[in-house]
């Protein structure tokens, strides 16, 4: 899945322009609820704007405070210019980015701005890979890392009518294994699937029913 397919849209999005005054950023961020905005400038990414930032500047800067509101523009202090996302970027790119900020945004080659990526939407996503909002039986198991065992756990799935809910992969800590977690429907031949899993050489791991 690609970036542009789990952003938020433009038109969606809560944005400042680079001319709005630091008094006009923290009403529309009051307003959302919100600790970040994107900057634009003719509709092109210029940064960040965040509540720390914004703080941060305020008390550096020895200003009054409803003079630094009023005269201190967006662009004086926006951060980041350098830090987003284009829309080609493959969605596990935002887990590296969004490590150490709330937002990210998505822009084209010509820095024209498409929408944003956040920490939610990510948690959102992964939520959806791992089937988290449906019902079903966890299954955690081990297979030696040899080729054409995916396509015979797919033959074994489809040889019991499993109704898979999520099938997610990951490297194990031995080089020869690979952990799979399979999500699936409920059904009374929940016990014959799991034998014949180790019949076949997956190692079982763990078990969990989830409401």
């Amino acid at each position: 899945m690609f970036v542009k397919s789990a952003m938020i849209p433009k038109h969606k999005c809560y944005v400042v322009n680079e001319n709005d005054s630091i008094g006009k950023t923290l009403e529309v961020m009051e307003h959302h609820k919100i600790d970040g905005l994107p900057v634009l400038s003719n509709d092109k990414y210029a940064g960040v704007v965040t509540r720390y930032n914004i703080y941060q500047n305020f008390f550096l800067s020895g200003m009054d405070r409803d003079k630094f509101l009023k005269e201190t523009k967006t662009a004086d202090i926006a951060i980041h210019q350098d830090k987003f996302l284009v829309e080609s970027n493959v969605f596990e790119d935002t887990l590296v980015e969004l490590q150490d900020f709330p937002i990210l945004s998505v822009i084209d080659e010509n820095r024209n701005f498409l929408g944003l990526i956040t920490r939610y939407d990510v948690l959102d996503q992964f939520k959806s890979a791992f089937g988290m909002e449906r019902k079903g039986v966890r299954i955690a198991f081990t297979s030696v890392e040899t080729e054409g065992r995916i396509a015979r756990l797919g033959d074994i799935i489809q040889q019991y009518s499993e109704s898979v809910i999520s099938l997610v992969t990951f490297d194990a800590t031995d080089k020869l294994l690979r952990r799979i977690v399979l999500k699936i429907e409920k059904k009374d031949n929940i016990d014959k699937f799991i034998n014949k899993l180790e019949k076949s050489g997956f190692r079982i791991l763990h078990i969990k029913e989830e409401e």
